[in-house]
């Protein structure tokens, strides 16, 4: 039985056992947490029983690396020399130059970049590899992350541009949602009804775009009536520039990945 280490019981880590979990990995694979807090572990052992949580790292086939970029580096020297297989990271804050110089020549590094919808299992991840990563093991990075979402391979110096689309993405839809909710409620709607009508809105159009195989603007074209309602409102957002604007917010955020990882 393969033995795959999750090193980090927070809010990822967490989702990743339970998107593993859900996936039947526990039926096949030796699941093992390690966390050193006590308070998660206890939390982690009694929400999956069938995953062994441990307060120190061991031989693993593969680790999943899911601490805070403050331990980062001491996560990495913790894994016991030449008894990891290879090792996915999932940690915010550390490029491949810099894990592959905390760990061992020749170990497999997939570096990937999961965005917060990943806690419900709808993630958005982006992988990339290291120097001794092979397509053996970017398929291990792809079917482990596969459990909390889909899975895009890039090469790594893309991965700021995909932290400013899809990392930082999720902030720009609960905007939009924000913005509509108080627009309904302008209008006359009740709040939580402005809610239950937003939020459904976008997920009945993501599935659109989702199932149907369709583009984004196709889709628009279909609901805008000449000389209606939706027309009228894109109207006013073409006028406030709004397309404008997230292309901005995404260019922003993916420079501001860029610094932080020079300042790193």
């Amino acid at each position: 039985m393969a033995r795959l280490l999750i090193f980090g019981g927070g809010r990822m880590g967490g989702a990743v056992v339970g998107g593993l979990v859900r996936a039947g990995w526990a039926d096949r694979d030796q699941l093992v947490v390690v966390e050193r807090r006590q308070e998660a572990r206890e939390a982690i052992a009694a929400r999956y029983p069938a995953v062994e949580v441990v307060e120190a790292p061991g031989r693993a086939d593969g680790v999943v690396l899911a601490v805070k970029p403050g331990d980062l580096e001491a996560a990495c020297r913790a894994l016991p020399r030449q008894e990891v297989g290879r090792l996915l990271s999932i940690a915010a804050g550390a490029t491949l130059a810099r894990l592959e110089g905390w760990l061992w020549p020749g170990l497999p590094v997939v570096r990937a970049m999961p965005n917060m919808p990943a806690l419900v299992g709808a993630g958005a991840s982006v992988i990339a590899p290291g120097t001794a990563a092979a397509e053996e093991d970017l398929a291990w990075a792809e079917s482990v992350l596969s459990s909390i979402g889909v899975v895009v391979r890039l090469p790594e110096r893309l991965l700021d541009a995909a932290t400013g689309l899809s990392g930082s993405g999720p902030a720009y839809v609960f905007l939009v949602v924000e913005a509509l909710v108080e627009a309904g409620v302008l209008e006359g709607l009740d709040r939580e009804v402005a809610r239950v009508l937003a939020v459904q809105t976008l997920l009945g159009a993501a599935r659109m775009l989702d199932e149907t195989g369709e583009r984004a603007e196709e889709l628009r074209a279909a609901v805008t009536s000449p000389g209606g309602t939706t027309a009228a409102g894109l109207r006013a957002l073409e006028g406030r520039a709004v397309r404008s604007a997230f292309l901005e917010a995404v260019a922003a955020a993916a420079e501001r990945a860029r610094q932080l990882g020079r300042e790193h």
